[in-house]
């Protein structure tokens, strides 16, 4: 069994702490490691990194011979061969990946690896030329919902897919009454914050992935609540946006919507579901879940407004059953990524590909300015 060093940087924030630390890490350490194509198996090996001892310590001791330190510059100077992941918040990734790069580590972080294009851009062409190997997070094409709904596509089941129809949020609590669900840096543009830096790079892998390059979008973002209490119960005010209305035009001739929002109260299957309609069928997925209607099972629908509706749209519709036990999202990435890096397996989602959720992201917010369609040009790396 091989032995690969794992440097987890921000562990001890919500997602490094629960998806990338107990729901990926220990969890396949549990499992006895990774096992590669030629029945070779990879144990990664954590060290946590941040800035609270105490807390740092209570996740070291949710396993066995886990190390930990608040000191990054010691972690990465340790010889040997590693990876350094990065959980941080985004105003942070930037210069700590840097670091990571040029100590000659392998680099596999959480979205945006930025909040500029030309930043990301950087990153990958470091990485380039440093000869590491280097992956992003983009979860949610391992959920199982969104595994169905590409089952769907390669089998032909749309016919012409024509739209795509995204609703993602919940109410995250201003925190005057509730303790809010997200932490107060996602609602301070200054600290990286803002739902169109953290959603638009999603958005961009999904519909590159299934559905075709995006080549141009409208967005318009919204600061709805503009007051809101952080962690310790103190007012701020909120800088960054928390909705976002955004149009996509694809290569593929798909047009995409997608409505993102922190101030949304959630009536739908999920707080995320993705809806495709195409010239044979149609489908909605969620997280877990995905349910279709096929052409000849579609209702006739009357528009009577004169009349009480007695049809319940829901009923048309079956559900896609699980073709097999679905993994966290989160660790069969992680998986891959191991595997990458210890037996060289391939692994496509690059930082070339999180500088395209970066660009994506940084032209939203641009469409925003300027109230206007934007092009999305090809990356200059």
């Amino acid at each position: 069994m091989n032995s690969l060093r794992v440097i987890l940087n921000g562990v001890t924030g919500r997602m490094g702490t629960n998806q990338h630390f107990i729901r990926s890490i220990l969890a396949i350490r549990a499992e006895g490691g990774v096992k590669g194509a030629g029945g070779n198996t990879v144990m990664p090996e954590p060290i946590l990194v941040g800035r609270s001892e105490e807390k740092l310590r209570a996740l070291a001791a949710m396993g066995s011979g886990i190390r930990f330190t608040t000191d990054l510059d010691a972690a990465l100077a340790e010889p040997g061969e590693a990876i350094y992941f990065d959980a941080q918040v985004t105003s942070r990734r930037v210069e700590a990946v840097r670091r990571a790069i040029a100590a000659g580590k392998h680099v596999y972080c959480e979205k945006p690896t930025a909040t500029t294009t030309a930043d990301a851009c950087s990153l990958y062409e470091l990485a380039k030329r440093k000869g590491v190997k280097h992956g992003v997070v983009q979860d949610k094409l391992w959920l199982p919902g969104i595994r169905k709904l590409r089952g769907l596509i390669d089998g032909g089941f749309f016919g012409e897919i024509l739209s795509v129809r995204g609703e993602f949020g919940y109410w995250v609590f201003a925190g005057d009454e509730i303790a809010p669900q997200r932490p107060s840096w996602n609602y301070r543009k200054e600290d990286g914050g803002g739902i169109i830096v953290d959603m638009l790079p999603h958005w961009r892998y999904l519909l590159d992935r299934l559905f075709g390059e995006v080549q141009s979008v409208s967005c318009l973002g919204a600061t709805h609540l503009r007051h809101r209490w952080d962690e310790n119960g103190a007012p701020y005010a909120a800088t960054a946006d928390d909705a976002a209305y955004a149009t996509f035009q694809l290569a593929s001739g798909v047009v995409a919507h997608f409505n993102s929002s922190w101030t949304v109260r959630v009536r739908r299957d999920d707080l995320l579901t993705l809806q495709v309609d195409g010239t044979k069928g149609s489908a909605v997925a969620g997280l877990r879940e995905c349910v279709t209607q096929a052409a000849g099972a579609t209702p006739r629908c009357t528009w009577n407004p004169d009349l009480e509706n007695l049809a319940n749209h829901f009923d048309a519709w079956t559900r896609v059953p699980d073709p097999e036990v679905s993994e966290n999202a989160f660790k069969a990435q992680w998986e891959l990524f191991l595997r990458h890096v210890a037996f060289d397996e391939p692994f496509s989602w690059d930082l070339r590909e999180g500088a395209k959720g970066a660009q994506l992201a940084e032209l939203g917010c641009e469409s925003w300015a300027k109230r206007a369609w934007v092009d999305v040009p090809e990356l200059p790396v």
